[in-house]
């Protein structure tokens, strides 16, 4: 398929499937013409690599993770070397104290809108 119906069909930008292959993520194949042409297996590459990112996950991160990923459900492979599973653990503890960081923050805002809603 070609990079326009990447995009439509994963709702990420033409630009950013670009940018995903120039950061190794994504490859494509080119036509005579110069057209890149993604195989089916782009789309849940595509998913998986937002989801990531989504995570908090850098690119230089995701680039390590893809391979020990298999793309139809993102199960692991066996690929996984100790030291990624390192990175990803301290990955994990950085996304867990965020996580009670923002709900620390919402107490707080819960009980100013609870003592503004009072006044």
């Amino acid at each position: 398929m070609r990079i326009g119906e990447l995009a439509r069909r994963t709702g990420v930008s033409e630009r950013s499937l670009r940018y995903y292959e120039k950061q190794g993520l994504l490859a494509a194949e080119r036509t005579p013409g110069g057209h890149r042409e993604y195989a089916e297996t782009a789309v849940d590459r595509v998913i998986r690599i937002q989801e990531l990112y989504a995570a908090g996950l850098c690119s230089a991160k995701i680039a390590q993770l893809l391979p020990c990923m298999r793309d139809g459900d993102g199960g692991p492979s066996t690929a996984a070397s100790p030291k990624l599973v390192a990175d990803l653990t301290a990955e994990r503890a950085r996304i867990d104290r965020m996580i009670a960081d923002l709900l620390r923050s919402r107490d707080t805002l819960d009980e100013v809108i609870e003592a503004a809603a009072r006044s």
